[in-house]
């Protein structure tokens, strides 16, 4: 005979799995890059945050990248592989505590759906080496209405040179 108290730790049990499984992101190994490295050379490249937050879709806490708060005129890359991926032409401040851009430079991120957390976003990431970068929202100001929430950690920034 099955007790209530049986019943209630499998049902518990279950739950737990499919919360678990909610918090897990989608992973970047399925699809295929141009830069590509072993997680040995990734960590021997990167800091411990940049490593999280590049190969493993970690988030960086708000309000801590510097990048937050750049206001030259320059480029960001990634910063796994260097590919240019915004400019500071279309970043503004949107209050969240991270780098946001309107737009990405043409053909620098990749997206994909991201069913993480009990939600739906769309996730982006560089397409040259599949690093992480942040979650694309329709949230943001014209001309395109979207905000790239992104991880200061996971880019680099030059300054454009003085004319």
């Amino acid at each position: 005979m099955t007790s209530r108290r049986f019943f209630l730790l499998s049902g518990t049990a279950v739950l737990a799995t499919a919360a678990f499984r909610g918090f897990m992101p989608k992973s970047i190994a399925a699809e295929t890059f141009e830069v590509t490295k072993t997680d040995a050379e990734w960590k021997a490249l990167l800091t411990d945050e940049q490593y999280r937050i590049l190969r493993h879709e970690d988030t960086e806490r708000p309000f801590t990248s510097a990048l937050n708060t750049e206001k030259r005129k320059g480029i960001f890359h990634c910063a796994g592989c260097d590919l240019p991926v915004y400019s500071s032409e279309a970043k503004y401040d949107s209050g969240t505590g991270w780098p946001s851009f309107w737009e990405a430079l043409p053909d620098a991120v990749g997206t994909r759906e991201d069913n993480s957390l009990f939600m739906t976003r769309t996730e982006c990431h560089c397409r040259r080496c599949g690093g992480h970068l942040g979650h694309i929202f329709d949230d943001g100001p014209q001309p395109t209405g979207m905000r790239h929430c992104i991880n200061g950690m996971a880019m680099t920034f030059t300054p454009a040179s003085a004319a």
